[in-house]
């Protein structure tokens, strides 16, 4: 019974009440893999308790990553699959997450596409040039990607071994419309707005960069599918920065080409932060789940949205700097609130702060872990 993968029966219509209902009864008291709770929730499917996984999990809170960092830049680690394995498989060693995520940055997509990058000695990312004319966006070679982003295909089977099938892992990639913004600012900025200013003054410009983007992302996600991850998350992390009438025009449609080109079978996060006007743009998208941001009750955002979709999230990421009671605490109202879904990852709404002490992420592992939902 144990070996059961419960997404595997996708014949069941696990979102009428009465299968639901059977589903809890019969899987109340099995003990799951994390790997398989984890796509459980993904598919809304019973779990025997919430799993876990934190954005930005891997990488300055934990010290062994700190001592890795003392030897390797952070090209270094991203680009060779040894490396990137290793930062991958360290919060889950210390932590027992449900899922990894695999180690890498969004922007690899703009350099495997001609657009190189690099981090500035007083912080921040710095792109090899901005895309400033019609010709740079020629330049672009969306072809590229698979060939040049071999060595993401080549770390996903070590990590795998790492895993032995216990753990979920997640590929990533960024959305077409937060690619642009860092490749046409040319890497960070106080405030971007050259994407935004492209969108409105030459609309078919515009669809030249996000059609380039989008078969670059796609082609990305599928070759860390192809290597052998359990599902892909798509980080839409600058979407808050469009007004809910465009939101649908310059992020979400080229997102739903990206999640329509997929295996359906390989469960899609989408995280786009800041888009809390859009529920019914993003359902539409095709996301099997929907990682909420901090500054939204998950309640509200259940309440909006169909039931096939999942919800992740959504503790503010601020709470793992306080103190550990502080964090338990709020974890355990999460928790409550949605003590009746299926169909719920917890994680954080947005990254985990660098500043955050072991102490907090070992608190709140601890109460995800020991938390039990009512209704199972």
């Amino acid at each position: 019974m144990n070996n059961i993968d419960l997404p595997a029966l996708a014949a069941v219509d696990s979102h009428s009440e009465e299968c639901a209902e059977i589903w809890k009864r019969c899987f109340s008291s099995l003990h799951l893999t994390p790997r398989q709770r984890f796509l459980n929730a993904c598919h809304g499917y019973p779990v025997d308790r919430t799993p876990l996984w934190l954005m930005r999990q891997a990488g300055r809170v934990l010290p062994e990553y700190r001592a890795l960092k003392e030897k390797h830049s952070f090209l270094d680690l991203v680009q060779t699959p040894e490396l990137a394995a290793e930062v991958t498989l360290q919060p889950i060693r210390r932590f027992g997450f449900d899922a990894a995520i695999l180690f890498s940055d969004i922007l690899v997509v703009a350099e495997a596409m001609g657009q190189a990058y690099r981090f500035r000695d007083q912080g921040g990312i710095e792109m090899a040039f901005s895309i400033r004319s019609e010709s740079d966006i020629d330049r672009l070679e969306p072809g590229a990607v698979v060939e040049r982003l071999q060595y993401v295909a080549r770390a996903i089977p070590l990590i795998q071994a790492g895993l032995g099938g216990q753990t979920a892992l997640l590929g990533f990639a960024g959305s077409p419309w937060t690619l642009a913004n860092f490749m046409l600012e040319g890497g960070s900025a106080r405030e971007c707005t050259k994407a935004k200013a492209l969108f409105y003054s030459d609309p078919a410009l515009f669809s030249r960069l996000l059609e380039k983007l989008t078969v670059a992302v796609t082609q990305f996600l599928q070759l860390q599918i192809d290597a052998g991850v359990d599902g892909v998350q798509i980080f839409d992390s600058l979407g808050g920065l469009l007004a809910a009438e465009t939101f649908g025009s310059a992020s979400a449609r080229w997102i739903t080409k990206i999640i329509a080109s997929l295996p359906s079978q390989i469960p899609v996060i989408v995280f786009s932060k800041g888009t809390h006007g859009n529920w019914d743009v993003l359902a539409r998208t095709g996301a099997q789940v929907l990682s909420i941001d901090w500054t939204v009750r998950l309640s509200e955002a259940r309440a909006r949205l169909p039931k096939r979709i999942g919800l992740q999230g959504n503790l503010d990421p601020f709470i793992l700097t306080t103190r550990p009671e502080i964090v338990a605490a709020e974890a355990r109202r999460i928790l409550d609130e949605m003590r009746e879904e299926n169909g719920f990852i917890f994680n954080l709404g947005h990254g985990v702060p660098p500043s955050a002490p072991l102490e907090n992420l070992e608190s709140l592992v601890a109460t995800v872990q020991n938390f039990r939902p009512g209704s199972l």
